[in-house]
């Protein structure tokens, strides 16, 4: 005879351990550093567009 309460921990989902559980830590983990990289580019592009345009030049 089968126990009802085995069959549903036999269709439980088991929750995801070691590397699969990280695996969307590190997809966060890189849109961050992704979006730090597109903001410091572009801050440096525009000091530099300053600079040629002669905005950090005196008088």
């Amino acid at each position: 005879m089968s126990d009802a309460g085995d069959e549903e921990r036999a269709e439980a989902p088991v929750p995801p351990t070691g590397a699969a559980r990280r695996g969307p830590a590190w997809v966060i983990l890189a849109i961050v550093a992704a979006a730090l990289l597109v903001c410091c580019c572009s801050a440096v592009i525009g000091l530099a567009v300053s600079w040629s345009a002669g905005l950090f030049h005196p008088g």
